[in-house]
């Protein structure tokens, strides 16, 4: 393990920086630390008593000094604040990545590279800003996680901006609550941690899946460090009330990102707690109901068209052809295809359920030629090393830059192409029940949604404009 003394958000703080190890992490999470997407390591305040607890926890490290700050470069006049890397316009610095966040935007640096360039472009409310010679998009979680990936080891700085301005949704007198910055001494830290540990364990005993297990808890724990110093054994109503209206509704977070924290905790305070708690009166948020989004036959050929990749043309043709969601086709495996029956077995899906699919002879031989190929060894579609599934995020960017290349000016994302097999299934004639078995929905309403997307019925109608 390593500590360096960093500025995050105006604050100083230690950063520990060490590799995979889950009790290590147990560890500097019962000091108190926090994950930093910005820095990818774990920070704790650098006070006194953070540094104590830390020569007591790991008496080998070396630490910085209390109060000591890491060195950047400044403008070199003593009235000017510092400067960021990504704000120094010195010519050494030209050929390197250098990215910088805020509250708002993604702002990127870097020398003009037509991959690059395209990579950009892909992107929606992606511009270049002449006036300071970068690349802006939206921050949000998915551009984050695209840049992070594309750029990788060539990024030489990530900085970020202080300053969070407000949100038009919010009180102008009451900033948004950043519950990462809510101090939770060691000991409240601890027992955080471990009732975290007990609802683990318990999600686990029911086989609930990987991801649902990481939401829920994840949802829990910031639940329980909104009440903190409470106790979770006298968690009342009026708190999740609160945390609804401080937390989620302030920092402008979704309907199911609510919803998941109802969930979680609702199963957390009965089964864990086994608190007397009426976790019944959770409210869950007003369900939205919105419509699928649906791309045209012709945009559709457009977008499986223009990867020159064949493993890339493959994994996208292959989510439309089957209607398969993100995950699904990344668990494929070579032996859940049987082209002598014609089907593709998905196993292990959403819900924990199985299901068969039936696949073209076209889409047979799309998939023989991959296969001679690329040689997969564990998964239908491995990444860069042997052995190990494609991520979603790299599939993610492969769709973005067929949409790119498409010229398709949609805002879409893969899941638009099971949204478009479905409505394209139905517009065909289609009876509803057996799109519903394809698509594995438990309920035959969650499949009538598409129904009011249909235009085949649509356009059947006759407005009475066209009668005046």
């Amino acid at each position: 393990m390593e500590a360096e003394a960093v500025i995050h958000k105006g604050i100083g703080q230690i950063k520990l920086t060490f590799g995979f190890d889950e009790e290590l992490k147990a560890k500097v999470r019962s000091l108190g630390a926090v994950w930093s997407r910005t820095h990818k390591a774990w920070l704790v305040p650098n006070t006194d008593e953070a540094t104590a607890k830390l020569k007591a926890q790991f008496p080998d490290l070396k630490l910085p000094g209390h109060g000591k700050q890491p060195h950047i470069e400044s403008t070199g006049e003593a009235e000017k604040a510092v400067t960021l890397v990504f704000d120094q316009n010195d010519a050494s610095l030209r050929h390197l990545v250098r990215i910088k966040t805020d509250h708002s935007y993604i702002r990127i640096r870097c020398p003009k590279n037509a991959d690059d360039i395209q990579f950009f472009r892909s992107i929606r409310y992606c511009y270049w800003k002449q006036e300071g010679y970068y690349w802006q998009m939206p921050n949000n979680a998915d551009n984050y996680e695209m840049v992070v990936a594309w750029f990788g080891n060539r990024i030489h700085s990530m900085e970020e901006a202080q300053g969070k301005p407000e949100r038009g949704n919010k009180s102008p007198t009451k900033a948004a609550l950043d519950l990462k910055l809510k101090p939770v001494d060691a000991k409240g830290a601890q027992q955080i941690e471990e009732w975290i540990a007990a609802f683990r364990k318990w999600l686990m005993h029911k086989r609930y899946s990987e991801s649902t297990i990481n939401t829920y808890c994840e949802a829990v724990r910031t639940f329980l460090r909104y009440v903190y110093p409470k106790e979770a054994g006298s968690v009342a109503v009026e708190d999740m009330v609160s945390f609804v209206n401080d937390y989620i509704i302030a920092n402008a977070y979704s309907y199911s990102y609510q919803n998941q924290v109802v969930n979680g905790c609702k199963l957390f305070f009965k089964e864990v707690i086994k608190s007397r708690l009426d976790v019944e009166r959770f409210e869950r948020p007003r369900r939205e109901h919105k419509l699928p989004n649906v791309l045209s036959k012709e945009e559709v050929k457009a977008i499986l068209e223009a990867p020159l990749n064949q493993k890339h043309r493959t994994m996208l043709s292959l989510i439309y052809a089957c209607g398969l969601r993100r995950g699904e086709l990344l668990n494929l495996k070579p032996k859940d295809i049987d082209s002598k029956r014609g089907v593709l077995y998905v196993l292990n899906a959403k819900g924990k359920k199985d299901r068969i699919l039936p696949i073209s002879d076209k889409l047979i031989k799309m998939l023989r030629e991959y296969y001679k190929k690329y040689r997969p060894k564990e998964w239908l579609f491995e990444g860069q090393l042997t052995g190990e599934p494609y991520s979603e995020t790299s599939l993610q960017k492969v769709f973005k830059m067929a949409l790119s290349s498409a010229g398709v000016r949609k805002p879409a994302t893969l899941h638009w192409l099971r949204h478009s097999y479905a409505t394209h299934l139905l517009e065909s004639g289609t009876d509803l029940r057996y799109i519903q078995e394809l698509l594995g929905h438990k309920s035959s309403k969650t499949t009538e949604i598409y129904t009011h997307v249909s235009t085949s019925s649509l356009q059947k109608i006759k407005s009475p404009f066209d009668d005046l």
